[in-house]
Order: C-alpha cells, then structure tokens, then sequence
C-alpha cells in the first residue's frame, strides 16, 4: 500500500522542479503510486471500533458537476500533521465531544492528491452544508442514529463503504487517525469558484480595524492561534500551541480569519463515552471578528436560513470584503 511518505517525498521532489518539462511526468508519477495498490481495510466511526457505521442504499449516487467537496478532518494531537489542509478554499473549525476540535475542508478551486485524517461526520455538519448545492462530504462514518439524517441530506455521502477505491489508510499514524482521501478518485474535477455559495465577499478592506498581531480562540480541551505574518500576507495557523504544518511542509496560513459567534447548545447524540455531541447552530445572527490584513475588523453576520449563505457586514451595516485567499472559519461560543 502507498503510504504519505512517498506522497510527501514526491512532492517536495516536484516543488524543487517547478517549471522544468518533467513536472508533468513527476505529477503523474505522483498520482500512479496514489492508486497502485490502496484499498480500504475496514470501517472507520469516532471510537476506532466500527461503532455505529452502516451501509446506506438510498445515498444520491454520483456528485454533480458544480459541488463542493467537504472533507471532515481529524484534529487531535495524534492526527497531526494533516495533509491537503492548505489546499482547501474554507476550513470551518466547530467543537466536539470532550470540548476538543475537527475541522470540515470545504474544496472548489483545486484538488490536493489526498487530503485526511477523514474522521466522522457530525449533526450541525448537515446544516452548515445546506449552503452549497448538493455538496459532496466525505467523512469515515457516523453513529447509527445520525445515519438516517445523513441519508435525507441534500449531499452525497461518501465514506470509504461508498467509494473504497478514493480511500487508503496510510501505516504512518495508528487507527483511526490514518484514514485518507484522494478527491481525484471521488470526483472528476474541482467545481471552481462559482460553486462557494458561502455568500463571502472579496475585495478591499474597509477603513477602520485595529491592529493585531495574533488572535487565540479557546474552546474547553483545544485551542486555535492566528499570528500575523508581513512577510507572506497571511495568518500562520497553531494548534494547541504547535504550528500547523502539513505532511508537506507547509505552512497553514489563511488570508483571512472569521471568530463567528454561535450558540453551542446540547444535541441528541452522545459518543460512545457518553460525552454529549455539540450542536453549532450557523442559521441565526451575532457578531463576529474578521481578521485580514494585520488588522481585526468588528462585523456582524446573518445567515437566515439553511440554504443561505452566511452575510458578514461592517458596524457600519457595509458588506465586510474578505482578503483573497484561503478563509477560516471558527465557531465560537456566544456567551453573551
């Protein structure tokens, strides 16, 4: 089986040859040892155990030309680093059982050859989604008692018992945090832009803002830092006090940061420690801290119903444009 080293050693290998005539050749080099011989081994659900996954018949069968690929990521200590989480165009951080953390990568601009650790699919999940025109979420499996809610989505559902020839389990990390996608072998190509229908804007900042060089987001077991960086434009991401750094070496640095306030409330589902499962609600309004620029901006945001993007404005009531570049999401509790 392919394992992420040779990913990795391949695609530094290409890196150091951008630009000369064989980095088609090293591409598909790359992409040859990506399908030779990666099957999956077994099913996957938040124990590690194959509690509560299921196969569906009823699922929407083939993603549409123009969805989005989302990609639920594992984001403990032993999951990290990640891979492909630079390439996606959002990354939305919520809250877990146990107050930890996962991350959902949304991609429509271009697809990384893999992307992982894929972990397990949650309930508010299904509401965020709402947004994107029958995205595709790919994700290891979920409890039995969400799966029937997944089922009556509008998104196509694919977990490694859907699709066993887009996963592989990689031998450099234990189970269940080795789990991986390769988005080429799920869909044919990335939708492009026009398929974020997040209602984000882009375009100059606004006048005003106060400068700020890091930003720390707290959740009770996890912890995100945003640090301002002149050199590259963008805010270099830590988690838990460790710089975020893909299995490629690469720094993780959004242009433009979103510190949405949420209501987090109780949901119906428990984990198989008993833990109550978080629910973020992302339909509503509140305020919110945009970060760009090496400035923090004070916004609101409304979202008025599931199928709705979510509208960020300034304090002014002006529409609040976002840097180019990658977006993060992170929900926080509304404490107010």
């Amino acid at each position: 089986m392919s394992d992420l080293s040779t990913v990795r050693d391949r695609s530094r290998t290409r890196e150091a040859r951008r630009g000369s005539t064989t980095g088609a050749l090293l591409a598909a080099a790359i992409a040859a040892t990506l399908l030779a011989g990666c099957t999956w081994t077994g099913t996957d659900s938040d124990d590690g155990k194959g509690q509560g996954d299921g196969r569906r018949d009823d699922r929407i069968s083939a993603p549409p030309m123009g969805s989005v690929l989302a990609v639920k990521i594992d984001n403990v200590s032993p999951a990290r680093p990640q891979t492909g989480l630079d390439a996606a165009d959002i990354v939305y951080a919520e809250q877990v059982e146990g107050g930890l953390s996962r991350l959902m990568a949304v991609y429509a601009t271009r697809f990384p050859e893999a992307v992982g650790p894929v972990r397990s699919a949650r309930e508010s999940d299904l509401e965020l989604l709402r947004q994107f025109d029958e995205p595709t979420l790919a994700f290891s499996g979920a409890q039995g008692k969400l799966l029937p809610l997944i089922d009556r989505a509008p998104l196509h559902a694919k977990t490694p018992e859907d699709a066993d020839d887009a996963y592989f389990r990689s031998d450099e990390k234990p189970a269940p945090h080795n789990l991986y996608l390769r988005p080429g072998e799920l869909m044919d190509s990335a939708p492009g832009a026009d398929a974020l229908t997040t209602g984000f804007r882009h375009g100059p900042a606004p006048s005003g803002g106060t400068p700020e060089d890091s930003r720390t987001v707290r959740y009770p077991a996890a912890r995100f830092t945003f640090t301002w960086s002149d050199d590259s434009r963008r805010w270099q991401v830590s988690m838990d006090g460790r710089p975020t750094v893909t299995t490629d070496d690469v720094r993780v640095a959004p242009a433009t940061v979103v510190v949405q306030y949420v209501k987090i409330r109780e949901s119906r589902f428990h984990d198989y420690l008993g833990n109550n499962t978080p629910y973020t609600e992302t339909v509503g309004s509140g305020r919110a801290e945009v970060l760009r620029d090496g400035r923090v901006f004070e916004a609101g945001w409304e979202r008025k119903t599931a199928t709705d993007g979510t509208d960020f404005t300034t304090t002014g009531g002006e529409p609040m444009n976002f840097a180019e570049g990658q977006v993060w999401v992170v929900y926080a509790a509304d404490r107010s």
